[in-house]
């Protein structure tokens, strides 16, 4: 699983890499860590086929049900969490699905697990051919509340901040967020105590959750999404 970030600032005391972040030749180590504009997800082709071949030797399978191959966009202009781990993961279409393309029905995602998280002015929508449909919650004094929040993405944006971090762990020894928040054996992965997102962008092709309140809920149709 590969990631960027244009900027980051570490504490004096704390030096550390980032969940989003290029750790270089730096070994990661526990601590609180604030990256700007951190993004998910930027490689090239031939590392995304590389990472395919390697997760599905590894049966590293993202959500237990076949996707529809649809992207959609999740926005909030803030999350904040406890329990927070990431591997790289596979998600699935239905066979035959004509999303598929010619990905053969597989999409390389990154895996995000939050034991416990509250969003702020969330938005999701997807583009169903000439219009979105478009979802919003949170708007008001009650925030979006989840547990066991679990979103698999394929680009991922916001202002950043973990405490206590972890990176390069086994995925299957991961025990922050979790018996959810654990990946197959082999697979790099990180986690952190606590985690904040500012200005939250993804780009998901699955979202499930224990519980998932949203006040103020609001569904329509818009001729653009989040």
């Amino acid at each position: 699983m590969t990631s960027s970030a244009e900027h980051a600032e570490h504490t004096s005391d704390r030096p550390d890499g980032t969940a989003v972040q290029d750790a270089g030749n730096t070994p990661a180590r526990r601590g609180r860590v604030r990256a700007r504009r951190a993004a998910v997800m930027a490689v090239p082709a031939a590392a995304v086929a590389a990472g395919l071949a390697i997760l599905t030797a590894e049966g590293a399978l993202g959500v237990q049900f076949a996707i529809s191959g649809m992207p959609f966009t999740v926005t909030a202009t803030e999350l904040n969490g406890t329990g927070f781990a990431q591997f790289g993961a596979l998600d699935e279409m239905a066979e035959g699905s004509p999303n598929a393309g010619d990905t053969g029905g597989q999409v390389l995602v990154v895996t995000s697990v939050i034991k416990n998280a509250t969003l702020t002015k969330l938005c999701q929508s997807v583009d169903l051919g000439g219009t979105n449909l478009v979802i919003r919650a949170g708007e008001g004094a009650q925030k979006v509340t989840a547990s066991d929040l679990t979103t698999d993405s394929t680009q991922l944006s916001g202002d950043a901040a973990f405490n206590n971090i972890e990176i390069g762990n086994d995925a299957s020894t991961l025990d922050k967020a979790g018996p959810k928040g654990r990946g197959p054996k082999g697979v790099f992965s990180q986690q952190s105590d606590t985690v904040r997102i500012a200005n939250l962008r993804q780009t998901n092709y699955a979202t499930t959750a224990g519980v998932f309140k949203l006040p103020g809920l609001k569904l329509g149709f818009s001729g653009s999404g989040c």
